[in-house]
């Protein structure tokens, strides 16, 4: 098979493929590069930070496979994805555990002041006295898109022994289920906005 990568994978996945495959790499590249490296590609695989356009994808007759090595879909045209009937996989389970551990570790830097504490510390200041820091333990953390990236941060939130609400673009009474056995609450978006001491949000990007 022909692929093209078009983002920065594992280099010991990029040499498996080579084994059984004829793989070109142009990580990050603009779209006129794209057009000219997708021409005889059956596959490709991507990540986010390059755009996989309808007029990228047209470039190539014998593409049949895209693989997208995280969650989003935002930076594919899945229009024509759909029209031309491409098979595109997502691989969202790697990144999801990095995101939410970033995510929960943002939060813990926020409410503890560790940026600015390590950048006074750094200049000779011991600021202790200076800089209120906050529990987490207690508080309420809302969730907006418990999928898989947002109900992994809402486990990790309940394990810290927060109270985790969380809203959903299509609730129904089994996701429900499914999040309480996680400890997170479902909610509508307005009650989770409201009522929430800290807000991750992990949702697309789309024009809602």
């Amino acid at each position: 098979m022909n692929i093209l990568i078009a983002s920065s994978i594992s280099q010991d996945s990029i040499e498996q493929l080579r084994q059984k495959h004829e793989v070109v790499c142009a990580f990050n590249a603009p779209e006129d590069k794209l057009k000219s490296l997708i021409r005889d590609r059956e596959a490709l695989i991507f990540r986010s930070g390059v755009n996989i356009t309808a007029d990228v994808m047209a470039c190539a007759p014998h593409l049949g496979l895209l693989i997208r090595a995280g969650s989003g879909t935002e930076n594919v045209d899945l229009n024509y994805v759909r029209k031309k009937g491409l098979t595109l996989y997502r691989i969202p389970e790697p990144g999801a555990k990095a995101v939410a551990e970033l995510s929960f570790g943002l939060m813990l830097a926020l409410a503890r002041n560790i940026i600015q504490a390590d950048g006074l510390l750094r200049k000779g200041r011991w600021a202790k006295n200076e800089l209120a820091g906050y529990l987490l333990t207690g508080k309420i953390l809302g969730i907006i898109g418990a999928g898989n990236i947002g109900s992994r941060v809402g486990r990790l939130g309940a394990a810290w022994g927060m109270t985790v609400v969380g809203c959903v673009k299509h609730p129904s009474p089994e996701r429900s289920k499914q999040l309480e056995k996680i400890g997170i609450r479902l909610e509508e978006f307005d009650e989770v906005i409201s009522s929430s001491d800290f807000i991750s949000i992990h949702v697309p990007l789309d024009d809602s």
